[in-house]
């Protein structure tokens, strides 16, 4: 399959600026399936699907989430670790204007602002991941670790 089948995302030209093997997984996107859905489309362990989530802290500041497919996100837990007094989900549409993505369709790389981002520190243990390529219905695979030399996440343990 040539690249030029998939679409150029920002987050795919990023992957590229950076050198990142990465693997093209399209799939039929359905509205509010979430990880369950892409995880069965492309035949692999919602496990390894991971989420990116756009969420805030009581000051209003964005900030990136990033979680397995098939665990929730404790936003006390996650508060108390980076020191505030709550972290919520954005707004849909506020969530969309920070990261440039149409929400379900939200990479963590090439956000339209930066932002810090916090990965449950168990996705590093994956052999392979699957995340979000930029569009809704399009996930990249790749190892673990060069999501982490590309984005540098914080790890934290933020499971529900």
């Amino acid at each position: 399959m040539g690249r030029e089948r998939h679409a150029v995302t920002a987050a795919v030209r990023v992957l590229r600026e950076h050198g990142v093997a990465f693997t093209h997984h399209p799939y039929a996107y359905e509205e509010r399936g979430g990880t369950a859905v892409s995880a069965r489309e492309i035949g692999v362990t919602e496990h390894a699907v991971i989420k990116t989530l756009v969420m805030e802290d009581d000051a209003k500041r964005p900030l990136v989430v990033l979680m397995h497919g098939d665990r929730e996100v404790s936003t006390k837990n996650l508060a108390r670790q980076l020191g505030v007094k709550t972290i919520a989900p954005c707004e849909p549409a506020v969530a969309d204007r920070h990261s440039g993505y149409q929400v379900g369709g939200t990479s963590p790389f090439g956000t339209r602002r930066a932002m810090p981002v916090y990965m449950q520190r168990t996705i590093a243990d994956l052999p392979y991941l699957y995340v979000n390529g930029g569009r809704r219905g399009y996930l990249v695979g790749m190892a673990p670790a060069d999501l982490v030399r590309v984005l540098r996440p914080t790890p934290v343990d933020a499971m529900a």
